[in-house]
């Protein structure tokens, strides 16, 4: 054919294959992670048009310095108050997640899902939205009920899948849904979350009420067709919705390279979209407030949505059934240059002298052993590995509105199988 001999000459195709840069055993060097001097990153106006400051979905919002002072135009300027309480809320968590990830290991349990090292994405993110605001969460995301005061033993009781879950043992163990608290059901299905929250927000400004929506997803649910399904109805509509994605460099064992990190930053997926897209760092507290806080104002504010990539990094396992030791380095948690959130704002407090180490350690066992009392109170309804804790004819509720045809058949064959048998099925 005409072109065969223009051809001739030509290497053959190849295919790139993302490769992490680290296996287990190897030393650990992130001098490649770019990280810019906090405050470096201008702070513009909510309503500026996003086409404007399309470089900071490139470079990194950052207020705590290397020192861990506030710099910069993001600074929140937070009183000592707001921030001993955000410190409280993610001490709380890594508490709660220590007691429910040694729950797992003893067998109460099946599964669970800790966030180490990321508290502050949600946490500082829940205390920058109002409370009545819709939260759609990812399954790493607990501590938006915790920053909401909402009970722990609650919270326990859906681990434990015990007679006090109000999901009747329907969800998988961290898969909480609480209305009243504005956080919606967890899905396992990834990213459905996406165009839910951006459906929610639509119908908020269809009905002229003032609640926005926020979402999150990893890096990795990026790579999902129902997040640019969000992204595009988001943009089309102005919608009023925060689209957070959290880069914690993991999916499960894949590294964030087979989402497309190597290519570009996942807050730059905002500007083909034309929506305002910020990348922050996720383990400064007071930059994920100022962020948050900016994007829910120009969201109330009918300035339209903000994608805002977080950047982490998940200290410990996917879960309970991962073991990270199997594809990644070990020194990869300690090697991670934007260091720990708890530290970096305990410290912050501790140079204002509004906080000392020796209150930061009572408050560490006070909340150890609030978490431990709410256990306790919690397995007085059961655990997981106890059998079934809840009676037969929870099967047929809260999954339909009206229940069909089909299945009230099936209700009332089991009825009279379980009285025949002489097992009431509905004693409770």
């Amino acid at each position: 054919m005409a072109g065969d001999h223009l051809r001739a000459n030509l290497p053959p195709l190849t295919l790139h294959v993302p490769e992490p840069r680290f296996r287990p055993g190897d030393a650990v060097d992130f001098a490649e992670v770019a990280v810019p001097s906090a405050g470096a990153a201008a702070r513009p106006e909510t309503d500026a048009h996003p086409s404007s400051f399309t470089d900071l979905a490139y470079s990194l919002v950052r207020v705590l310095d290397e020192e861990d002072r506030a710099v910069g135009p993001w600074d929140p300027k937070l009183s000592p108050d707001m921030l001993r309480r955000m410190l409280r809320s993610m001490a709380l968590v890594r508490a709660f997640d220590e007691r429910m990830f040694r729950a797992q290991r003893q067998g109460k349990t099946s599964f669970y899902m800790k966030c180490t090292g990321e508290e502050a994405v949600a946490v500082a993110a829940a205390y920058a939205l109002d409370r009545d605001d819709m939260c759609f969460p990812s399954y790493r995301q607990q501590g938006l009920l915790i920053a909401r005061d909402w009970s722990l033993v609650d919270m326990m009781n859906q681990i434990y899948s015990n007679k006090g879950d109000r999901l009747q043992g329907k969800q998988l163990p961290i898969m909480y849904s609480v209305k009243e608290c504005g956080f919606f059901s967890i899905s396992g299905n990834l990213t459905t979350q996406y165009p839910q929250a951006v459906g929610w927000a639509m119908a908020s400004a269809a009905k002229g009420d003032t609640r926005i929506a926020a979402t999150w997803c990893g890096e990795g649910s990026t790579a999902e067709g129902d997040f640019h399904s969000a992204c595009t109805f988001a943009s089309v509509y102005r919608a009023p919705v925060i689209l957070n994605i959290v880069n914690n460099q993991w999916a499960i064992s894949s590294f964030s390279g087979f989402a497309g990190a190597e290519s570009t930053t996942f807050a730059a997926r905002a500007v083909g979209y034309g929506i305002a897209g910020l990348r922050v760092d996720g383990n400064d507290a007071l930059a994920v407030y100022a962020a948050t806080a900016w994007a829910a104002e120009r969201a109330r504010t009918n300035a339209g949505p903000t994608l805002i990539e977080l950047f982490t990094y998940r200290a410990e396992g996917h879960s309970t059934s991962d073991d990270p030791g199997a594809y990644r380095s070990a020194g990869e948690p300690t090697a991670w240059p934007l260091g720990d959130p708890i530290k970096r704002l305990k410290d912050h407090l501790i140079g204002l002298r509004e906080w000392d180490e020796e209150r930061h350690a009572a408050q560490d066992l006070e909340l150890a052993e609030a978490v431990k009392a709410a256990q306790k109170e919690a397995e007085k309804n059961g655990i997981l590995g106890h059998g079934l804790h809840q009676p037969f004819d929870t099967l047929f509720e809260g999954v339909f509105e009206e229940l069909p045809w089909h299945l009230k058949e099936q209700q009332a064959q089991m009825i009279a199988e379980e009285t025949a048998s002489g097992r009431p099925w509905a004693q409770k």
